[in-house]
C-alpha cells in the first residue's frame, strides 16, 4: 500500500515537498508561495527525504 491502512478510507490527498526544497524555501508557507509543493494521491510512493502533509 502507498499509504498506511489507517488513512485508507479518509485519505483525500497529500502535499509533498523534498526536505532540501523545504529548507531552501525557508518555511512551509514560502515553499507553497514558490509553488514547490506537489499534490499527490493514494498511488504516490513515498521517497526518502519527503516531507508530507496529509489531507484527510
Amino acid at each position: 500500500r502507498a499509504i498506511h491502512s489507517d488513512f485508507e478510507e479518509k485519505f483525500i490527498r497529500a502535499e509533498i515537498i523534498s526536505y532540501e526544497n523545504l529548507i531552501g524555501a525557508g518555511s512551509y508557507a514560502k515553499a507553497r508561495e514558490f509553488g514547490l509543493l506537489q499534490t499527490k494521491g493514494k498511488d504516490y510512493i513515498v521517497e526518502d527525504g519527503d516531507v508530507i502533509e496529509f489531507k484527510i
